[in-house]
């Protein structure tokens, strides 16, 4: 097996609506802000090359949203999806499997593509990975999210019958994948998110996805603004964490 971290690109986000209800002074030590109070984001995704399957977990925020949309995130750099797989050598046709933590944008947008004025998904040779719970919450969102599940980024893998499903009872807090590695089941960022929980090497690396976007994030009472559940988050961290400590697994972000 082998790993690759993939930057799909930088963004800004609203410092205050990314780390909630703790003060700015606190916050901007790690994260600082600039004059619009906008602090800058990596959307990483993580590579998996593991025997004949390259399994591709999460794809930024793509490329095919309109000029408005894009005006609000403020992308910046060179980073992309695409330029960091040629990098390795690869193109979109080789992935096999694109495992999708959530379908908020910044997470799935990369996965489906414009071309000729038609949406289709980016890696036309890959089985797509969610699970119906998560499914059936981004296509009936709560007024907080819906502006996250955007209808162009999950639609066309629908239709394009390559999206797959895998298990993920409510209650279950850990589940096997069935692609070589487990994943934690978290409800406090968005309902049934999964975070890939990887054995490599001697060592075991989770994937944190949303429930701790930085470095920042650590210290518990650190949640989003943009949690549907911010309590559910903080039980979360503090479950996961305590495990990470105790067992010295290593995170992603």
């Amino acid at each position: 097996m082998k790993l690759h971290a993939i930057n799909t690109g930088f963004f800004k986000l609203d410092g205050g609506a990314m780390f909630g209800v703790v003060p700015k002074s606190l916050w901007q030590r790690t994260n600082p802000a600039d004059h619009n109070n906008l602090c800058t984001w990596a959307m990483r995704s993580m590579l998996i090359e593991d025997n004949d399957r390259l399994i591709l977990i999460d794809t930024g925020i793509g490329s095919k949203q309109d000029e408005k949309f894009f005006s609000h995130y403020h992308l910046h750099g060179d980073e992309s999806l695409k330029g960091n797989l040629k990098k390795i050598g690869l193109e979109p046709k080789d992935i096999t499997d694109v495992f999708l933590t959530h379908l908020h944008f910044d997470h799935v947008g990369g996965a489906v593509e414009r071309s000729g004025g038609i949406l289709k998904p980016t890696f036309r040779n890959a089985n797509y990975w969610t699970n119906r719970r998560h499914l059936s919450w981004a296509n009936s969102p709560n007024k907080r999210e819906k502006a996250s599940f955007l209808e162009e980024n999950i639609r066309p893998l629908e239709e394009s019958g390559q999206l797959n499903f895998i298990d993920a009872p409510e209650g279950e807090r850990r589940i096997s994948t069935g692609m070589g590695f487990d994943a934690f089941v978290v409800n406090g960022h968005t309902d049934a998110q999964m975070c890939p929980i990887i054995s490599y090497r001697g060592e075991t690396i989770v994937f944190m996805a949303d429930l701790l976007p930085s470095v920042g994030h650590i210290p518990l009472p650190y949640v989003m603004g943009y949690d549907t559940r911010p309590l559910i988050t903080l039980e979360e961290k503090s479950l996961i964490l305590n495990e990470v400590a105790k067992n010295g697994y290593r995170l992603f972000l």
